[in-house]
């Protein structure tokens, strides 16, 4: 995306019929009487492309990046064999005598800025060092939820480390992104020494389907200033969003990697626990067998055998359940190609693993006060990170039916700190504590009762819950039979209990992969050797430009009425590109011709609006707000032909970014186009 400073847009006249003149806002701009006369071309005007089997990618080996807000990790495979996924290699640190297929999301910066190490590395680096030293490096973690709470997110927004200081974003995330590209070009490298250096690798970058375009776009620009592609070779890059990904790896799935929780013994708390999907699939198995056709069908279209077992299934829910977000798609499986449907535009909302931590946090507050939580984060930096480690361990044991209570380790910093600021020692405080629950126990360890860990799990499981009956009770979703749980979180017992218990009762079949931590890298994969496998999406908000519009009395408020050279016009008419929530096949184009007001105008620059609502009349109705704006590039215009020149634009709404391309009409010639959406 190019990034443009905003500019008058006095003098500029954009494609209209006799009826619409598409002048930009605020009324008083001044226009000439010239105008290109081009009916725009409406949505659905556009072509539809016909459904078409996806094609694979020009390039030798795709390589996956799954940026999480806990964890990261990378995969990839080569153009000669796509389903053949290769992970990382096995990262260094962590839990001993455990593989490790992703590292967290840390990174670790020296006290100048510069970029030390991520991961595994840096949590374990900045564990060791001396106390007061650690108050001048820069460690960061579980910031990719940073940008998603972002309500002015641009490329100068700063993130925060532990220990107070501010570093650019956009930096943060380049040094991330850098290291898992060499890390990757590494391997491959030593993997296949003849593959080329230039062109050879197709990125592909995982973000929430809930984000926004700016925060894609952030992710694309942190993509390039970490060298990861050049803007020139932009295509080089895709953005997957994550349920989708997981939809697309789901969908190859065979009975035996999949686990029904529906069919989870009593008292069950670990995954291997469960039965497999294929004994409740047995008979639909059987029945599917008869049916030559239909199993043709679904081998040929290279869909997993869960597929064929369902039959009638084809639609399914995907709940992607993340360290920070829960991120729902429904998707519906066509033939004959075996291409995926979005039923109903991306929702969700901030409720993953991190809401545990939190309510961590805030129970350690009621405890021991929340000043000195705060002034101990700040001071102690790095034995708050030591603390977060092991409630983490101890979380990821939690279970609905365990008995036995859990130990948690307090880091002797925690303890010498608290005597320290409080003049009484941690048992003192927990005795005298309103939180019964929690106790002090004599191997000096925080020991908290199953019930209450259980209970700090509660308010985000119930959101994501919410999310997936919200989803669940739409229309364009009634019928649907399957859910997919996927995501890190995806791997607690206590959610999955309590999703099974929550819609079990409703015939929701709930099914777990069995490597559910690795569904999206995986999925990403496989989405970056063939990304036309989502063949149709829904927008998930109203975009459109300012216009005027002949004014009608009667029809248009009194207020709007803007008398320009005897013509009565309407102002601040919100045209639109595409709605909230309409399908829009991939490859779709809306079109608009616009015209520049001067001979040698460089530069067009038309704002773009976007709401929730699918029928703003204004941009000045409540929810409309400016989003960003389209720039076109121009020429210098000396093979042009005399008269007035028409750059005709075509946007595409039916990817996971919004592109636009441009050509100048008279010579035939691309136009540098873009939309900016961080520039706001």
């Amino acid at each position: 995306m190019l990034a443009v400073p905003e500019i008058s847009l006095q003098g500029l006249h954009i494609g209209s019929s006799p009826e619409r003149s598409p002048v930009p806002s605020p009324p008083g701009s001044p226009r000439t009487q010239e105008s290109c006369g081009i009916a725009p071309l409406t949505p659905s005007q556009s072509p539809k492309p016909e459904p078409r089997a996806p094609q694979r990618a020009p390039f030798s080996v795709v390589v996956a990046i799954d940026f999480g807000t806990t964890s990261s990790g990378y995969a990839f495979s080569f153009a000669s064999d796509p389903e053949a996924i290769h992970m990382m290699r096995k990262w260094e640190g962590g839990d001993p005598g455990v593989a490790h297929q992703k590292t967290p999301t840390c990174l670790l910066l020296t006290p100048e800025g510069a970029f030390h190490s991520f991961g595994y590395t840096a949590r374990d680096y900045y564990h060791d060092l001396d106390p007061e030293e650690a108050r001048d490096w820069l460690y960061f973690e579980k910031f990719k939820m940073k940008i998603h709470s972002a309500t002015d997110l641009t490329l100068k927004t700063q993130l925060e480390a532990v220990n107070g200081k501010k570093m650019p974003a956009l930096e943060v995330f380049a040094h991330a992104l850098r290291f898992f590209k060499e890390h990757a070009l590494q391997e491959l490298r030593e993997q296949c020494p003849s593959l080329p250096e230039k062109d050879a690798v197709r990125w592909v970058l995982t973000v929430p389907a809930i984000w926004k375009q700016p925060a894609k776009q952030f992710m694309r620009e942190a993509a390039y200033l970490a060298g990861l592609v050049s803007r020139e070779e932009a295509e080089q890059l895709l953005i997957a969003l994550e349920p989708e990904a997981a939809s697309v790896y789901c969908r190859k799935l065979r009975l035996h990697q999949l686990l029904d929780l529906s069919s989870q013994a009593p008292g069950g708390g670990r995954l291997g626990e469960r039965r497999s999907i294929d004994s409740s699939f047995r008979q639909a198995r059987e029945q599917l067998r008869r049916s030559r056709h239909s199993r043709t069908f679904l081998v040929e279209s290279g869909v997993g055998e869960l597929w064929a077992e369902m039959q009638a299934g084809d639609r399914y829910v995907v709940a992607d359940c993340g360290g920070g977000t829960v991120d729902l798609t429904v998707h519906q499986l066509e033939q004959p190609h075996g291409t995926l449907k979005e039923l109903y535009k991306a929702s969700g909302g901030p409720c993953g693993a991190v809401g545990v931590d939190l309510a961590f946090e805030q129970l350690l507050g009621r405890i021991f006060g929340e000043d000195f939580i705060v002034t101990f984060k700040r001071q102690r930096p790095a034995a708050w990170v030591d603390l977060t480690i092991a409630f983490e361990a101890r979380k990821r044991t939690a279970g609905p039916h365990r008995a036995a209570a859990l130990n948690i380790s307090l880091p002797f910093s925690f303890i010498d700190f608290y005597r320290k600021q409080r003049g009484q020692n941690v048992e003192t405080a927990l005795r005298r504590s309103s939180v019964n629950s929690v106790k002090w126990s004599s191997q000096g360890m925080l020991r908290m009762s199953s019930e209450a860990m259980n209970e700090l799990f509660q308010p985000t499981v119930s959101g994501i819950i919410q999310h997936i009956e919200a989803v669940l009770a739409r229309p364009e979703v009634q019928g649907v039979k399957l859910l997919f749980l996927v995501g890190g979180f995806a791997e607690s017992a206590v959610l999955q209990h309590a999703v099974q218990a929550a819609l079990g009762a409703r015939g929701l079949r709930v099914v777990v992969p069995h490597d559910v931590g690795l569904t999206i890298l995986k999925g990403a994969v496989l989405f970056g050797q063939a990304p036309g496998v989502v063949r149709v999406r829904r927008s998930p908000l109203t975009y459109g430009v300012g216009v005027l519009n002949r004014f009608v009395a009667g029809r248009h408020p009194p207020d709007k009425l803007l008398v320009r050279d005897g013509r009565r016009w309407c102002t601040d008419v919100f045209e639109r590109f595409v709605a909230a929530e309409q399908s829009v096949a991939l490859g779709e184009e809306v079109r608009r011709s616009y015209c520049p007001a001067r001979p040698g105008q460089r530069r067009v620059l038309i704002n773009l609006y976007c709401c929730a609502a699918e029928d703003a009349r204004f941009i000045t109705d409540p929810g409309v707000r400016k989003c960003g704006a389209l720039s076109l590039e121009l020429e210098p215009a000396e093979d042009t032909p005399p008269g007035r020149r028409e750059i005709r634009a075509a946007m595409q709404f039916g990817d996971t970014e919004i592109k636009v391309t441009a050509v100048d009409v008279s010579t035939n010639r691309s136009v540098r186009a873009a939309i900016d959406f961080l520039s706001n």
